[in-house]
């Protein structure tokens, strides 16, 4: 069978780039899901093809609620999470971001977009705390000069994400020249920008490599993790394992706590942890 990428996901509707060109694909039965990234197999078809096989994935970035799962993309080296200080920093949605990330295995760089901006400045200083904890960090204008992020992606399979109005469709049209991305215009009586990405969709970076644009989101799902996998998925609590007085300690209200002591001296940015316990009740009420 023929053998290819899915470079678009629209529902359940694919393009497979492969040798033969981009075959319009749909899905075998309702079996599973497929995400831009997937590498696939199909058979032709009158006017299109059929994906028979998805093969196995180094990884995959989606999100959850209670009703069902989103696939982001799949078999990438890198997530670029970009956010920027307007229309406003939503620092809950970029925790959840790099949390998803952590638990697919997939590095992560935060993507501070809009320093021609007065308002990012205090913002570049806030985020030096994420940098402390290991997180690759860079600064840019989505309009001024993108060399330092090229180099990053050159060679490699990035996804960006990230809300709406952050500047995503903007980069991308500077990264891809090509794309032709709806920039949009951002409202300001809601303080978010309007959705101009409907779906995931792959393009090739002219320096080498790919990129993935991924539709801009207000809320990131974490359904799908348990405790134990969310208390990995932040690298406070991961350095603290071992130093609470309880072997199994959920870090919550239990006295000798490390973790409570730390974002209660400022050590642990109390946003962090107030996410973390937002996160780990929603996990402890899932049905």
């Amino acid at each position: 069978m023929p053998a290819g990428r899915v470079v678009a996901a629209h529902g359940r509707h694919f393009h497979v780039e492969s040798p033969e060109g981009v075959v319009e694909c749909v899905m075998r039965g309702k079996k599973g899901g497929i995400a831009c990234g997937d590498r696939v197999e199909y058979q032709f078809t009158q006017g299109g093809g059929v994906i028979e096989r998805v093969a196995a994935r180094d990884n995959l970035l989606h999100r959850s609620d209670e009703m069902r799962s989103k696939l982001i993309a799949a078999n990438v080296d890198i997530a670029v999470v970009v956010t920027a200080a307007v229309p406003c920093f939503r620092e809950e949605l970029l925790i959840r971001c790099l949390v998803a990330c952590e638990t697919a295995d997939i590095p992560a760089l935060i993507l501070l977009n809009k320093t021609d901006l007065p308002e990012t400045a205090a913002l570049a200083e806030y985020l030096a705390a994420y940098a402390a904890l290991g997180y690759d960090l860079l600064a840019v204008s989505a309009r001024g000069d993108l060399a330092a992020l090229e180099a990053r992606l050159r060679g490699r399979t990035s996804v960006l994400v990230g809300g709406s109005g952050m500047g995503k469709s903007t980069l991308l049209n500077r990264l891809v020249p090509d794309a032709h991305a709806a920039t949009g215009e951002i409202s300001e009586s809601l303080d978010a920008g309007r959705h101009t990405t409907t779906h995931a969709r792959m393009y090739r970076l002219p320096g080498g490599g790919h990129l993935i644009d991924s539709p801009g989101m207000q809320e990131f799902g974490l359904q799908h993790l348990d405790a134990a996998t969310l208390m990995a998925a932040f690298p406070e609590i991961r350095e603290r394992v071992g130093q609470c007085r309880f072997y199994n300690c959920r870090h919550l209200k239990e006295p000798g706590c490390a973790v409570r002591e730390a974002a209660e001296t400022g050590t642990m940015l109390p946003a962090r942890y107030k996410v973390y316990q937002s996160l780990l009740g929603q996990l402890s009420s899932a049905p």
